[in-house]
């Protein structure tokens, strides 16, 4: 082979950043991305490591991430399932488990913090977790745990931690204690969410935690107690490819999307329904549409009958990424009405489809919606009248809907890309390997000790439920 060719060779070998490529474990106890922005994050970030050239195990429980396909990075995203007793699947949540289902001592330790009150599957799936990784010690240059922060990840993994916390827990257990409606509500909110005590103080004994905006990084400053010179930002971001304008998608009239979940109150919906009927008053064509489940009981299925809204709110689930960015599309307002988000990519993907939006300032949300008049219109977190004069101005005015939806989708393209938050991952990556003792191993020669089932990644049809 000639200098030219070896040359050529190595040059293959690299990864983007023209360094070795790294052998990535990234763990997620819970990964579908149809359940929730972790898996969003997991499926988004995998993909984009393996472009720039670094292998990527996924390592998660049940529901189980969903990865991408791509040629151009085959051989380098694989899934490792590691299963939990799955007992809150559907039809039957909070399920007793069967005799014969009983592999060890984590999972009578997962039935017992189920029934009483708990939320078991952070600490059981670290403690799985642990024991997978010390079992492949030298499989992997850097672990990276997706904010399962259980204790099972404290102490030798097999390789260098480095941690995501997407926002403190504790918000949402507060959040959720100042809606609940009587002591026994708040009891259960407080043995559900007894597991960030543990979270607490892991994350205190953490080297490297990344999180997604700088609102979220005070925050854990703040709430958990971790060193600010341990924390480091890196924005996420929105598909771009996929989510973006297409002029032969018709705009209905009066269509508001939001993103939300109805039973958590941090998601404010019950103020966007009642915003909405403030604006039918003055643009009676106006309607919402709520990618989410449609609730039974609770606030937003009330407020929905209060002010006589069945046929103005639609719910929908169950749909494609295609089905869900032409909804997107086809909404004159996106909406945003959380109380708190640690960041919003349901904003981030909005606007990266042109569609102006109307968005809270809780919590991250500023730092990805930009400012009141130039890429959104910002109102108060849980103020539905603030809502209704945004929503309404843009209803009423063609050309500022125009003028924000550029904009916003501008501000996306230059800040708020998978690309660029898995260069930025992998930088700290890089850190933590540098930091850690002794030389990195030799993947190239190095047994396999454990072999794991992987399986090819795959990207189903529909959106599926929890």
């Amino acid at each position: 082979m000639t200098a030219g060719a070896r040359e050529a060779a190595a040059s293959e070998d690299l990864a983007a950043d023209g360094e070795r490529p790294l052998d990535i474990a990234l763990l997620t106890y819970k990964g579908n991305p149809f359940c929730g922005g972790q898996g969003v994050y997991v499926r988004h970030l995998s993909r984009e490591l393996a472009r720039l050239g670094h292998r990527v195990e996924v390592i998660g429980s049940q529901p189980y991430p969903v990865l991408d396909e791509g040629a151009e990075y085959a051989g380098r995203l694989t899934l490792t399932e590691l299963p939990s007793l799955d007992l809150y699947r559907q039809p039957d949540p909070f399920r007793t488990p069967g005799r014969d289902e009983y592999r060890d001592w984590i999972d009578a330790l997962e039935v017992g913090t189920m029934w009483t009150g708990g939320f078991p599957e952070p600490l059981t799936f670290s403690l799985r977790a642990r024991r997978l990784l010390r079992a492949r010690s030298g499989d992997f240059d850097v672990v990276h745990d997706n904010q399962t922060l259980g204790y099972g990840l404290l102490g030798d993994v097999g390789a260098p931690l480095v941690t995501t916390i997407h926002h403190p827990i504790t918000v949402d257990r507060q959040l959720e204690l100042d809606a609940a409606d009587g002591w026994r509500r708040r009891m259960s909110v407080r043995r559900w969410y007894a597991f960030t005590r543990m979270q607490k103080r892991v994350a205190r004994r953490l080297p490297s935690v990344l999180t997604v905006s700088g609102t979220s990084r005070q925050e854990i400053v703040d709430h958990l107690g971790v060193a600010g010179d341990r924390v480091h930002v890196v924005h996420i971001g929105a598909d771009t490819d996929l989510f973006s304008p297409d002029p032969s998608v018709r705009r209905v009239p009066g269509r508001i999307v939001t993103t939300s979940s109805a039973d958590v109150p941090l998601k404010g919906l019950v103020f966007l329904v009642e915003a909405l009927a403030k604006v039918r008053t003055e643009h009676p064509d106006a309607h919402l549409v709520v990618v989410g489940k449609r609730p039974t009981e609770g606030p937003v299925a009330q407020a929905v009958e209060r002010y006589g809204l069945e046929g103005a709110v639609e719910f929908v689930k169950g749909i494609s990424d295609a089905e869900l960015v032409d909804l997107v599309r086809s909404a004159e307002v996106a909406c945003v009405p959380s109380l708190y988000e640690g960041f919003s990519l349901p904003a981030a993907e909005a606007m990266a489809t042109g569609t102006p939006l109307v968005a809270t300032t809780g919590g991250a949300i500023p730092e990805v919606a930009g400012r009141d008049g130039e890429t959104c219109l910002a109102v108060p977190p849980g103020d539905a009248g603030a809502l209704a004069a945004g929503l309404s101005r843009l209803l009423g005015d063609p050309e500022l809907r125009a003028r924000l939806g550029s904009a916003g989708r501008e501000r996306v393209l230059r800040h708020f890309t998978w690309a660029r938050a898995a260069e930025g991952t992998v930088a700290r990556y890089r850190e933590a390997v540098a930091r850690s003792a002794g030389p990195t191993p030799d993947r190239s020669a190095a047994p396999q000790t454990f072999a794991p089932k992987q399986l090819a990644a795959s990207n189903p049809e529909g959106r599926a439920s929890c």
